[in-house]
């Protein structure tokens, strides 16, 4: 059995600042927003108040949907997060999905993970700040006594790293296992059929017919749309949290 598992590929090189590598990740990522911008472009043209089409329907469901996962999250005074929160969503589960296509996933790298997560933190920070003003900011470090400080600072920076751990951990580890099942199956199929004279019909992956569809469905399907609620989750719950 011969099974590469290697990280995202180079597929081409700027030539600015000694050389930047443009990386699967980086292709696959712009793609993603490449999709939501067209798809929210296609939903929002010719929007009526009378006589909605399907199309609108579907935007205006979604909308709700994603509306209603903050309100009961967040509370309605958070509302302004919709348009975020609908957007991190919907680029992480796109992200994972695009396995299904062949292609490599985003967020199986862990610089994209770590990068939507920073993201979210900058927004824990800011509102902390909003909230707290500047004294508050700094003094909540403090608490509840001083000497916990150093630790409440490595609390602070453990959470995107911890969010983008696990995001990317769960999808990396998908694809993994997946490749690893792959080549344990034409392994199996080479050893069934392996006796046959006729090269052709040796060579024919019968053991990899049915298995793998079903761990397409989970790792690909079920498992991209698990992470991208947990992180959308972890990221409301943490940027409410900045308002206590």
């Amino acid at each position: 059995m011969d099974v590469a598992i290697n990280g995202p590929k180079i597929l081409f090189t700027l030539p600015f600042a000694g050389g930047i590598n443009i990386t699967e990740s980086v292709v696959h990522g712009w793609l993603v927003v490449a999709v939501v911008t067209g798809v929210c472009y296609w939903l929002t043209r010719d929007l009526s108040v009378t006589n909605p089409s399907r199309k609108q329907i579907i935007a205006e469901k979604l909308v709700t949907l994603v509306q209603g996962l903050v309100d009961a999250n967040m509370g309605p005074q958070w509302k302004h997060m919709v348009p975020y929160i609908g957007t991190l969503f919907a680029f992480s589960f796109l992200s994972s999905v695009m396995s299904v296509a062949g292609l490599r996933s985003p967020t199986a790298d862990f610089s994209v993970t770590l990068a939507m997560a920073l993201v979210t933190f900058v927004l824990i920070e800011f509102y902390y700040y909003k909230s707290k003003g500047l004294l508050g900011f700094f003094t909540r470090l403090t608490e509840p006594v001083i000497v916990m400080t150093p630790m409440n600072i490595i609390g602070e920076f453990a959470t995107p790293l911890s969010m983008s751990l696990r995001h990317f951990g769960n999808i990396a580890s998908g694809a993994v296992i997946t490749a690893l099942v792959y080549g344990a199956l034409a392994a199996l199929s080479q050893f069934i059929l392996g006796w046959i004279p006729n090269t052709f019909i040796a060579n024919i992956p019968i053991a990899q017919v049915g298995l793998p569809a079903v761990l397409s469905v989970y790792f690909d399907l079920f498992s991209s749309a698990i992470q991208a609620y947990i992180f959308v989750m972890l990221t409301m719950a943490n940027i409410a949290g900045t308002a206590d």
